[in-house]
């Protein structure tokens, strides 16, 4: 059995971005325990959010540690700029890169710990020959670029296979969720083998995001 606790990495596509230095205060207040930060280039998903002037601009503002998702074509340039600019822990795509090792080691290499994300069309065992070198693995359960998108149930099994294969190999391996989790998903995903779940729009919208984070735990 794994031993990983339960953690909650907050997004912040789904806060008030007219405010996101008092929505970090609010996230700190409730006992999140990463901020997630979703990087889109408009090329690998069709969307664009925010990049590095803005990480820069609001790492100072909390000490909640920043859970970066490079859902970006090729990430190798960007790496060493988003560590430098604050990234903890750094995920880009399996499917965003032609050399998957030159991004892993970039991210250790800069300091940062390192996830690679499956879209939820990719199998889960083109991941399986990083588990070793990696620290996370990130499966979307959703379509990457949205937020506020409905669960996709046939991504549990991905899930359940991630996990069983890092158990198979001895790896107390993180497994991160993204994309329509609440605290009826987070029920599904956590049986599966999840330990870190991204919400959005579940924490902010929440009447008591203490007590949303509390049920996501």
């Amino acid at each position: 059995m794994f031993e990983n606790k339960i953690l909650v990495s907050a997004s912040i596509l789904g806060c008030d971005l007219a405010n996101i230095e008092g929505e970090l205060k609010r996230l700190e207040k409730a006992n999140a325990d990463f901020v997630h930060f979703d990087v889109m280039d408009g090329v690998f998903v069709n969307n664009i959010s925010f990049g590095l002037p803005v990480l820069k601009a609001i790492k100072p503002k909390t000490d909640l540690p920043f859970d970066v998702h490079l859902m970006i074509t090729e990430p190798e340039k960007y790496i060493a700029e988003f560590a430098r600019v604050g990234a903890d822990i750094i995920t880009f795509h399996l499917e965003a890169t032609n050399d998957i090792k030159a991004c892993i080691d970039l991210c250790k290499k800069h300091g940062c710990k390192v996830g690679i994300s499956i879209k939820p069309d990719t199998p889960a065992s083109e991941v399986f020959p990083y588990l070793e070198d990696i620290d996370m693995v990130l499966v979307m359960t959703v379509e990457p670029g949205f937020g506020g998108q409905g669960f996709l149930p046939f991504t549990l099994e991905k899930i359940k296979e991630v996990r069983q294969k890092a158990l198979d190999m001895g790896l107390n391996l993180d497994i991160q969720v993204d994309g329509g989790i609440d605290d009826q998903t987070a029920r599904e995903v956590k049986a599966n083998g999840a330990n870190i779940l991204v919400a959005g729009t579940y924490l902010f919208k929440a009447k008591d995001m203490k007590k949303a984070v509390k049920l996501l735990k």
